[in-house]
């Protein structure tokens, strides 16, 4: 029994597929059109509940956690291969449970799962939305609309990027409200101050259930001679994240081509053009000693070069649409739900 309870309407159960066993949070009749929803980064599926309850009866709606996070099993992660582990997980369990064209929806970190599953298993994807979803070059680390590194050995993103207190408060269940407790980061980062949910307790809880390890969150690193001095390891959610293992740029060309929306808030400072978890932003402010300067490391542009991608894709026959909601930071979903509800409903009608 999860505490507290599921929202009134949802149940939960495990799936064994061949690859792990996932915990997952449904609703719906499972015969009807199917939604996934992918959550992201430190995070689980329950932060998801309120728009499963949204959503119309005509969809069979399911959230699973993703290996490592929530109630799934934990298993290390080899981010040699990207988030494929991901993507890979979420087809054996579509497999599984035998859902057919799915319409996708991905946050962050999940956007980039959705992006990987449809490179992966394009021709089972109904269709793409991208909620405030990473660059498809990855995290930190690259320049430029096409992602170059700034360094050979892609310094500046990786499992050594993440905040050692932030890892430290996860581990130790920290429920309070220091600097950088789960409570504190979402409150300043996942949402736009002065937004505070009504669940709060219940996703700083979710947050909790993230598995630290160097091969899980955040993951392992490896020291460098180029700034910031440390470069990506091989396991582990950050690094499957790093430039060195994840560039999604040939999504630009696949087929067949599902419609995409993209929908993220003005003011996210996760996933941004200046971003606060982006080493070379953090530099430049001076939060970072020994920043090179913008010449060789700039801020990378997350949101240009996620555009860039998809305009490519447009360019090749594709189809997207980019919303941006006002006064809304890296979570559109929970802070803006009725326009977020709006916007996704009028996309998935007309797919």
């Amino acid at each position: 029994m999860l505490n507290p309870p599921l929202l009134a309407g949802l149940t939960a159960r495990v799936v064994q597929t061949p690859r792990l066993a996932m915990h997952v949070i449904e609703r719906g009749d499972s015969s009807k059109q199917p939604i996934v929803l992918v959550h992201g980064n430190v995070s689980a599926a329950r932060f998801w509940e309120e728009l499963m309850l949204a959503l119309p009866n005509d969809y069979y709606v399911i959230a699973p956690d993703m290996r490592s996070y929530g109630r799934s099993e934990r298993l290390p992660l080899d981010a040699t291969r990207g988030v494929r582990d991901f993507s890979d997980d979420l087809d054996s369990l579509l497999q599984t449970l035998n859902l057919r064209q799915p319409h996708l929806v991905g946050w962050s970190l999940g956007g980039n799962v959705v992006l990987q599953y449809a490179l992966d298993y394009t021709a089972n994807v109904r269709s793409l939305t991208l909620v405030a979803p990473g660059s498809p070059y990855g995290y930190g680390g690259t320049q430029g609309l096409d992602g170059q590194p700034n360094s050979p050995d892609y310094a500046g993103s990786g499992g050594g990027t993440a905040n050692a207190a932030f890892v430290e408060a996860l581990k130790n269940a920290d429920r309070g409200d220091g600097p950088v407790s789960p409570r504190t980061i979402m409150n300043n980062f996942y949402f736009k101050p002065p937004f505070r949910s009504s669940r709060e307790d219940l996703f700083v809880d979710e947050m909790l259930q993230t598995y630290c390890s160097p091969q899980n969150y955040p993951g392992d690193l490896v020291a460098s001679a180029n700034w910031p001095m440390v470069a990506p390891g091989t396991g582990g959610v950050n690094n499957a994240l790093s430039p060195k293992y994840l560039n999604q740029s040939s999504f630009a060309s696949i087929q067949p081509q599902p419609p995409v929306l993209w929908i993220r808030g003005d003011a996210d400072q996760i996933v941004s053009d200046a971003s606060m978890f982006d080493l070379c932003m953090l530099g430049q402010l001076g939060f970072v000693p020994g920043w090179p300067g913008a010449e060789t490391h700039p801020a990378q542009p997350m949101v240009g070069q996620m555009r860039a991608v998809l305009e490519n894709y447009a360019a090749h026959g594709g189809q997207y649409q980019e919303t941006v909601l006002a006064n809304c930071g890296h979570s559109p979903q929970i802070e803006q739900p009725s326009l977020f509800n709006t916007a996704l409903l009028d996309f998935l009608t007309q797919v």
